[in-house]
């Protein structure tokens, strides 16, 4: 028997079982081992209901692969040793994107260029709260944008108990409500939704459920769930998020201490499940209550470090600017993902959303997390998302209108900005800068750059022209440096003023073109050593590297 298909497309095929099992989902287990020219797959299949499973294959290369499936259940010949051809044809599709991390582990590249994540959170969509007509009206507004990652959870939600109504789509509760068995019904619904969004070239974070639904499950039934997800999601471009606030016991709670060092063990052993059974090697995180490495036992486990630093205000800028502080050793990339989602409590306006965003990658986030209240839980004008299990509102605002909130077009053209310089190499400086200031002032100016070449500046407070000036330190003596405003809400980059350093390697900043808030960028100048003509961005890099 035969299959066929196209390169960089997914191919499904179903195998049925001519024995009726009591448990389908728990009594049997089913992989196709798929190979060619020496390469490996084993890809689990996932359960469809009834007698039917089904398996996914992103096939990268043209030509002929084997099948050969591996069922738990030996005496099983309709499922068990079941042997396939898959013959796979040439194509222009794209690939999807592959997010993988470079070298130097400090930031994420997608099919082999740097890749600044920039998330919106839709921790509900899968749920029936969205529907499908209203997802693509978000898509097509945050593919305008320039977001490049959804973030969402699949089936197990937050802010609620297991099986509150909100968390059910038109095929029900992502597990029966005994926690018997999966439903399959309902991830024929959400298959339609992940779709969309792959389709539209986003990468998706998965998160498999909250933190405290492992102490509800139990450690076997979260991984049955995990390997579900595994299997219906890991051909398209994702990343795995293990849970979300993974120590977080339930909300109500009364042994608080003992569940979370039990989560910690739980998800600890989750994650390396995980990576057990994806071949496709898709990168894993863990959405966490601050950080994703003191969410498990050891932090080789995962690749990404989140960091979450609440809903608090200018409070939270500061936490967040810690949190990355105490990160800057870690081999891997780390990402401010949840800071004063746009919306929520007091003081996350615009202002303070760009002021998140230049703090965090300033400060060595190589990416960014954005949320917007009224869309993370999808709020309506007659289904307003109400109260969590805390009692907490919060807030009504509609989905509708926090998609025009003005904070996510300013972090969007921020990172549309920054894509424009090599953002991946910035390095936190914020001590190269006098007079010196207080870093624990959430809104204090931020500084990074590459080596003596780059500098990147964000000024949150007004600076009018009688205010005392600020001058960058440790540049190059004498030396010669293209300097430029960059207006973060109105997007408008002022003219370029050529500025020396002196003698001390020092150049003055000058007075901003308004009483608002501003990013300064300044680039050394290098002129070639043919017509001493000043040469462009990428020679000036390469040649901080040579030296």
């Amino acid at each position: 028997m035969g299959l066929s298909g196209k390169v960089n497309s997914i191919i499904e095929w179903d195998y049925i079982s001519e024995t009726i099992y009591k448990e389908p989902f728990f009594d049997v287990e089913l992989n196709v081992n798929i190979t060619k020219d020496g390469k490996e797959w084993v890809i689990p299949a996932f359960w469809r209901g009834g007698n039917r499973w089904s398996v996914r294959f992103i096939p990268k290369e043209a030509g002929k692969y084997k099948i050969k499936s591996r069922c738990s259940d030996k005496n099983n010949n309709s499922l068990d040793n079941i042997e396939l051809v898959l013959s796979v044809e040439p194509s222009q599709i794209k690939p999807p994107r592959e997010i993988i991390v470079t070298d130097e582990k400090s930031y994420l590249t997608a099919n082999g260029k740097p890749f600044f994540w920039l998330s919106d959170t839709w921790w509900m969509a899968l749920s029936g709260r969205l529907r499908f007509n209203d997802l693509k009206e978000i898509l097509r507004v945050r593919k305008e944008q320039g977001f490049n990652v959804i973030q969402l959870v699949a089936g197990l939600f937050p802010d609620m108990d297991s099986f509150d109504k909100r968390g059910a789509n038109s095929g029900g509760f992502a597990w029966k409500e005994d926690y018997s068995t999966i439903n399959p019904a309902f991830f024929d619904e959400a298959d339609k939704k992940i779709e969309a969004i792959a389709k539209e070239g986003f990468t998706l974070c998965i998160l498999g459920s909250w933190g405290y639904y492992l102490p509800k499950m139990g450690l076997e039934k979260i991984k049955h769930h995990w390997q579900y997800i595994v299997a219906r999601w890991g051909a398209y471009s994702v990343v795995w998020c293990v849970a979300g606030e993974a120590t977080m016991p339930y909300y109500l709670s009364t042994n608080r201490a003992k569940e979370s060092k039990e989560q910690k063990e739980g998800w600890s052993q989750i994650a390396k499940y995980i990576r057990s059974i994806d071949s496709y090697g898709n990168l894993i995180t863990i959405h966490p209550i601050e950080r994703s490495v003191d969410e498990v036992n050891d932090s080789a486990l995962i690749d990404i470090n989140l960091l979450q630093a609440s809903h608090n205000s200018y409070e939270s800028v500061q936490k967040g600017v810690e949190l990355l502080k105490i990160s800057q050793k870690l081999s891997m990339p780390t990402i401010m993902d949840e800071i004063n989602y746009e919306g929520i409590l007091r003081d996350t306006h615009a202002g303070v959303q760009r002021v998140c965003f230049w703090s965090s990658v300033l400060s060595g986030s190589k990416g960014f997390g954005y949320g917007a209240n009224g869309i993370w839980q999808v709020n309506t004008l007659d289904e307003p998302y109400g109260n969590s299990p805390s009692g907490a509102n919060w807030g009504n605002q509609t989905w509708q209108d926090a998609l025009e909130l003005k904070g996510a077009k300013d972090i969007a053209k921020a990172k549309e900005f920054l894509e424009e310089l090599p953002w991946q190499y910035l390095e936190p400086m914020q001590e190269q800068i006098e007079p010196k200031i207080n870093s624990k002032d959430a809104k204090a100016i931020r500084v990074a750059g590459v080596s003596k070449s780059l500098r990147v500046v964000y000024i949150y407070n007004p600076i009018a022209p009688w205010d005392k000036h600020y001058s960058l330190t440790n540049l190059e003596k004498n030396q010669e440096y293209n300097l430029f405003f960059w207006d973060p809400q109105n997007y408008i980059k002022y003219p370029i003023q050529k500025v020396s350093s002196n003698s001390s390697g020092k150049v003055e900043i000058p007075t901003p073109p308004s009483m608002d808030d501003w990013v300064v960028v300044i680039e050394k100048v290098i002129k070639s050593n043919i017509d001493n003509k000043p040469i462009g961005k990428i020679a000036l890099f390469l040649k901080k590297f040579i030296n």
